[in-house]
């Protein structure tokens, strides 16, 4: 297990916030990250844009479409994050697509990213099933491969939390990201299936935007993930985001912390 991740969660409820790399520009997102982190995140998830991105909602999907026309690829991330770690060391994990990391060669890319300083990654597209071919390769690099569970997962839950890293992402909602109104899901049940099989923190994402909700789900879990709302704001105002993802990211951390 990943030191830093695993110490992302001492510090009482984790938020972990996630941005597309490179929306609306690489220099931004590096910007995004310290502010992030000044303003109580305690994990952050960097997407890297695919052009197909399965798990996404619109708000995911065009932030995508902004960062490849913009010109993003996996190499400038991988620079990008050299440069954000000589100035911090706040846990990172990478989010995006199997076919991401494979074209790129999987040996190569998380050789790379375990190289510039990333902790975990995150491929939802990778079905328990089939997530050997990643596991072995990031276990030897000292990446924690993050797995998903979903609410209808049930009985694979315990499978799954028995060889899951770092952090249990459950996903709260079916579907694809993006922001709901509420959340039915019974996260609590979710959580204790997995506490069961094996003592590791548990995050809730998927659907989450606003600071009742953030307070709701992480009083169920161990820590709360947010995206949409994040990456809405990058959306609205582009290169003057970072003071509103700042004053955002405060605020459902403040939240959290009353959880």
């Amino acid at each position: 297990m990943n030191k830093r991740i695993t110490e992302s969660f001492t510090k009482g409820k984790a938020f972990i916030s996630f941005i597309t790399c490179g929306d609306p520009s690489l220099e931004v997102t590096e910007q995004l990250v310290y502010a992030m982190e000044e303003a109580g995140a305690d994990l952050i998830e960097l997407g890297i844009p695919f052009s197909d991105p399965t798990a996404e909602g619109p708000v995911i999907q065009a932030a995508n479409v902004r960062a490849l026309s913009g010109g993003v690829t996996t190499d400038k991330v991988f620079a990008m994050v050299e440069k954000i770690r000589k100035n911090s060391s706040i846990p990172m994990v990478f989010m995006t697509y199997a076919n991401v990391v494979f074209s790129y060669g999987t040996e190569r890319f998380v050789k790379k990213a375990a190289e510039v300083g990333m902790d975990g990654l995150i491929l939802p597209d990778v079905p328990f099933e089939e997530k050997e071919e990643f596991d072995g390769i990031c276990k030897e690099y000292g990446l924690d491969l993050i797995s998903l569970i979903a609410p209808t997962s049930h009985e694979r839950i315990s499978m799954i939390a028995k060889e899951a890293q770092g952090f249990v992402y459950c996903v709260s909602s079916l579907g694809v990201t993006g922001m709901r109104s509420q959340i039915t899901t019974d996260i609590g049940a979710m959580v204790d299936l997995v506490k069961k099989v094996k003592d590791i923190p548990c995050a809730v994402g998927f659907g989450i935007s606003n600071p009742e909700q953030a307070k709701k789900m992480a009083g169920q879990s161990d820590g709360v993930i947010v995206g949409s709302a994040i990456v809405k704001l990058c959306g609205q105002y582009g290169v003057e985001c970072v003071p509103y993802v700042k004053e955002y990211v405060k605020a459902m951390k403040d939240a959290v912390r009353e959880a």
